[in-house]
């Protein structure tokens, strides 16, 4: 028997305070929005750094969008009123000639007052008149049409702003969920950000109760990792974690002491192929930060009691806590079911 499996074989000493806590539902997982360009390059898992990168630029340029379109709706208010203004200043000029020669029949006795000697001042004048008329009849048209302009331009601009308000809180709301993503699988510093930033999504685990709960199962199942048994649930958990692509080697039951091991409700997942040994680079780091990911984001469906995995321990209740035992948890992910 090697070094490591000997190590795995001695008991682990899960933390006091995971029997006082309550588990609660988890967190659901982050969806992140679908790549349309059909290339299979961009099919690839996307880190949720990457994510989180895009969202904030994308926020940043719906934001800057929608101050250029609420300036330029300022803009067209004002030349709304701008041209209310000028048509309310000429409208009683043109009503009140309009009014005159209308009295007058162009032609009547105030015409005729105004410096009309001969037959033909008088025509002049009412000519003048009957020009003034339609020089004013045409700038208070010509008013009335920017008005008109305008005022469609900001009720289309009003749209716009509508619009791009909504993309700017949907995009708030992507960045709130990619950094809420990343807090929920450890944060930054807790994945070095070598975390992709979705999971497959998990089958429902057996013995799930109408109000949400989980029931108890007992050791009933063999486990195909010893020559011991585990529950259904730990047996549904381990397929769909090895369907997930995570087939490195994993050890379940063990007998002695007083944890999830001997009941049949605990598997170990190694980084390696074979045995123990902790992560020392990317790819090692990576796997077990998408394995315990997965285990998280999926937990609510697969029944998850705690995670641990790098010196930190995760209760759906609670999130991840510091965590010190017998085992740092830095050569494999452990995972508990209710």
């Amino acid at each position: 028997m090697t070094a490591p499996l000997r190590r795995w074989l001695t008991p682990v000493v899960a933390v006091l305070a995971a029997l006082a806590i309550v588990a609660g539902p988890a967190a659901p997982a982050f969806a992140a929005t679908p790549n349309p360009s059909g290339h299979e390059e961009d099919d690839e898992p996307k880190l949720i750094n990457d994510v989180i990168e895009a969202t904030n630029r994308d926020y940043t340029q719906a934001k800057s969008k929608l101050e250029k379109s609420k300036k330029r709706q300022d803009q067209l208010a004002k030349e709304v009123k701008a041209a209310q203004e000028e048509l309310d200043a000429l409208a009683p000029q043109v009503g009140e000639m309009a009014a005159q020669s209308y009295r007058t029949g162009r032609i009547g006795a105030m015409a005729m007052l105004l410096e009309s000697n001969t037959p033909d001042s008088f025509v002049k004048r009412a000519a003048a008149l009957d020009e003034l008329n339609m020089v004013n009849a045409n700038k208070l048209a010509e008013v009335s049409a920017a008005k008109a302009h305008a005022e469609q331009a900001k009720l289309a601009l009003d749209a716009e702003v509508r619009e791009q308000q909504k993309q700017t809180s949907i995009m708030a709301k992507k960045k709130y969920d990619a950094e809420k993503a990343l807090a929920l699988v450890g944060g930054q510093g807790f994945t070095g950000g070598l975390v992709s930033a979705t999971s497959p999504v998990a089958k429902m685990g057996p013995g799930r109760t109408s109000d949400g709960g989980w029931r108890p199962l007992s050791c009933t199942e063999d486990d195909p990792t010893t020559s011991g048994c585990i529950t259904a649930r730990t047996l549904h958990a381990y397929k769909e974690t090895r369907r997930a692509g995570f087939k490195r080697f994993a050890g379940c039951y063990r007998p002695g002491g007083p944890w999830e091991h001997p009941k049949g409700r605990a598997c170990d997942w190694s980084l390696q192929n074979s045995g123990f040994s902790p992560w020392h680079n990317n790819d090692t780091r990576m796997y077990g930060n998408n394995l315990a990911a997965f285990l998280i984001r999926n937990a609510d469906r697969l029944g998850i009691y705690y995670v641990i995995w790098n010196r930190q321990i995760w209760f759906p209740a609670t999130g991840w806590k510091s965590y010190s035992g017998p085992s740092n948890h830095t050569d494999h992910v452990h995972m508990s079911l209710l």
